[in-house]
């Protein structure tokens, strides 16, 4: 199996971190986003031109939702992805909700005070802060709330909805997202996510960017 892949995308962390904790083998390719070079190799993949993208038996598969899905169907007795239907689709609701309004929301503040000024040069745009800001703390709210008497989103122990949301958090350890008012929001929703961060410290700092998967790391496509 072989994953394309950006080490500071929250959309291919979380697709590692189930790789990892279901301890599946992938050949690793990391993507440059900012070679174009990468980037059209990228499309020729992905018509989305997006990360991460997993192949594998002649498939070529992107979104990372379904690829966490995939991995968990290839490993026997596995717990991320529990095979009881009402069981599964509760992950499914928090994996959707997290791809579809949690990630979203945080994702404005990394690209206003990540990447915007790597991309295109230009600083921080206080009208799009104030929307995320507007969103987050509508979404860090219903997060709170469910993890008010709860340690894991789903059932009594870790399953993929929980790789799923924490992943759009990585930034926040480094301060580059916890700025003005995604700082405040935070702050107002702190007994649940501190508590979430640190059940899933462990899992999150095996896949940081400053500690790179390299399974079996090759070369650009």
């Amino acid at each position: 199996m072989h994953l394309y892949h950006n080490p500071f995308s929250s959309n291919a962390r979380r697709v590692m971190m189930t790789a990892l904790h279901l301890g599946l083998k992938l050949d690793v390719t990391e993507i440059n986003l900012g070679s174009p070079d990468d980037r059209r190799r990228l499309a020729e993949i992905n018509p989305n031109v997006k990360v991460p993208v997993l192949e594998h038996d002649g498939m070529l598969l992107w979104e990372s939702g379904a690829i966490m899905q995939y991995l968990a169907e290839l490993a026997p007795q596995q717990t991320l992805y529990p095979e009881g239907r009402r069981a599964r689709a509760d992950v499914n609701r928090w994996l959707f909700w997290a791809c579809q309004h949690f990630s979203p929301s945080v994702g404005i503040f990394t690209w206003e005070n990540v990447w915007k000024k790597f991309v295109e040069g230009t600083e921080p745009d206080p009208v799009e802060l104030a929307r995320g800001a507007a969103e987050l703390a509508q979404y860090a709210q219903v997060l709170d709330q469910h993890l008010e008497n709860r340690e894991w989103l789903c059932g009594e122990g870790l399953t993929m909805a929980d790789f799923a949301v924490s992943a759009p958090l990585m930034y926040i350890d480094d301060g580059l997202v916890r700025k003005g008012a995604a700082a405040a929001c935070l702050a107002a929703h702190q007994p649940g996510l501190v508590i979430y961060q640190v059940m899933l410290a462990g899992a999150q700092s095996a896949a940081s960017p400053r500690h790179t998967m390299e399974p079996s790391l090759s070369g650009h496509p």
